[in-house]
């Protein structure tokens, strides 16, 4: 099974955009963003897991 490792387009362009909105932060703002970044990772990871579980 191949995964694809590459951003699509639309992906490219969110991040972009996304680029673009923190630049402007500052240090705490950023850390926290990032904080959050990582527990929607999380909450993700364990959603795959769940649903790989029940199939």
């Amino acid at each position: 099974m191949d995964i694809p490792m590459e951003l699509n387009l639309e992906q490219k362009f969110n991040l972009k955009v996304y680029e673009e909105q923190i630049k402007g932060l500052d240090q705490e703002e950023s850390q926290k963003l990032l904080l959050e970044v990582l527990r929607q990772l999380m909450v993700k990871d364990n959603v795959i897991k769940h649903l790989l579980q029940q199939s």
